[in-house]
């Protein structure tokens, strides 16, 4: 769908056959240029640069294990796609021409993934500015979450755990940075082992070398962003939606609606998405 009109009006732009694919992710640079990802298995990127009148397939990776999870870019030509493990490690899509033209990158140093790891296909898996890009992973039980970091612009990666525990129904469900060294990632609560979905949140000052426990949410909560203009301030969705108004040590609902995904944009607001079109836009207090 795209408004624009502040979301007064919607029209689909779907690609042709899209409503049979599993769209992961969208990111768009103006009201004619985006680039919207079909994930997991054979996955495909779709580009349109005439406002969703027309879609052309720029990238596809049928290869055995490729499986995309979700897209970021660091300026309007330069971006990345993340995939779970290929050969033990994983895969990297980039695009240096605003999404005209992707590859997968070969060379890249990635530490190895561990048995078992994969990415949650939520869509905002991996965040990215200017050089800078992070990732997180869901493991397996016994092993605690990872988040993947580059400062080269994803020529070379490393990573640090978190404290939040893999398993099955875990994982980084979203990562949001308000800068290079604050960030945020949700995932399950290791304080209540017995309920995998209950949703925490781990937090770093240091660009995601380190990061510590903070508070749980009220809810499951599958994605999370920063208010813009706001330094302490998030709004993390799922089956419902709780804010924070302290950096994520504390969090408090405000709406009942299910929405799996938000994104905040200086100038352009918070707006989230749910099943059946659903589209909220986030006005500061109360949402709708």
């Amino acid at each position: 769908m795209l408004t624009v009109d502040g979301g007064r009006s919607w029209r689909n732009v779907t690609p042709a056959g899209g409503a049979a694919k599993g769209f992961r992710d969208v990111e768009a640079t103006d009201r004619y240029h985006a680039v919207v990802l079909a994930g997991g298995a054979s996955a495909q990127i779709y580009r349109t640069a005439d406002g969703g009148a027309t879609w052309h397939v720029v990238f596809e990776d049928a290869s055995p294990g490729a499986y995309y999870d979700c897209m970021a870019f660091f300026d309007r030509r330069r971006g990345l796609a993340v995939s779970d493990p290929v050969d033990g490690r994983i895969r990297l899509a980039g695009t240096e021409d605003g999404g005209r033209s992707w590859r997968v990158l070969r060379n890249v140093k990635m530490p190895p993934a561990v048995d078992g790891e994969t990415l949650i296909a939520s869509g905002t898996c991996l965040q990215a500015a200017g050089t800078d890009a992070w990732f997180g992973t869901s493991t397996p039980a016994g092993v605690n979450n990872r988040v993947f970091t580059t400062k080269d612009g994803g020529r070379s990666w490393s990573f640090a755990t978190t404290p939040l525990p893999g398993g099955d129904d875990t994982g980084i469900l979203s990562l949001s940075f308000r800068d290079p060294r604050h960030g945020i990632a949700i995932g399950s609560d290791p304080r209540q082992p017995s309920d995998p979905l209950n949703t925490a949140a781990a937090l770093t000052s240091d660009g995601g070398r380190t990061w510590t426990l903070a508070g749980a949410t009220s809810g499951r909560r599958v994605s999370v962003s920063w208010l813009p203009g706001q330094s302490r301030t998030l709004i993390a969705v799922g089956r419902g939606s709780d804010i924070s108004t302290d950096g994520g040590q504390t969090w408090r609902p405000f709406d009942d609606t299910t929405l799996p995904g938000i994104d905040c944009l200086r100038g352009a607001g918070c707006w989230a998405v749910g099943a059946g079109g659903l589209a909220a836009k986030l006005s500061y207090g109360h949402s709708r």
